[in-house]
């Protein structure tokens, strides 16, 4: 089998074996629960700019901030990295809607 495939596989396997609470090799990141105002205030944001800015949906955007809900997969790791670099974030954002931008225009 190729190199490719026995790697999956034993992601696959670790996975697995984790997820029935075994001990494994897996590496797995636990992000705690970001500060969502912090990071809104940070950024100089108000509620409707940071949920247009990222796509969050505002009453998602309040729950979070009032300690409600939690984020959870991408969102959480999303903020996680704006808690810490916003300024890259945005940055990326900025550049990835002059490409779609431009892109569309053709």
């Amino acid at each position: 089998m190729s190199e490719t495939f026995d790697s999956i596989r034993q992601g696959l396997n670790e996975a697995i074996e984790f997820s029935q609470g075994q001990e494994t090799k897996a590496v797995v990141h636990e992000f705690s629960p970001p500060d969502v105002k912090a990071i809104r205030e940070k950024l100089g944001m108000t509620q409707a700019e940071l949920a247009a800015t990222f796509g969050i949906s505002l009453g998602t955007l309040r729950h979070w901030e009032r300690g409600d809900r939690r984020p959870r997969g991408p969102a959480l790791v999303l903020l996680s990295v704006m808690a810490y670099e916003p300024e890259s974030v945005l940055r990326a954002l900025s550049a990835s809607r002059k490409t779609h931008t431009h892109a569309s225009r053709h």
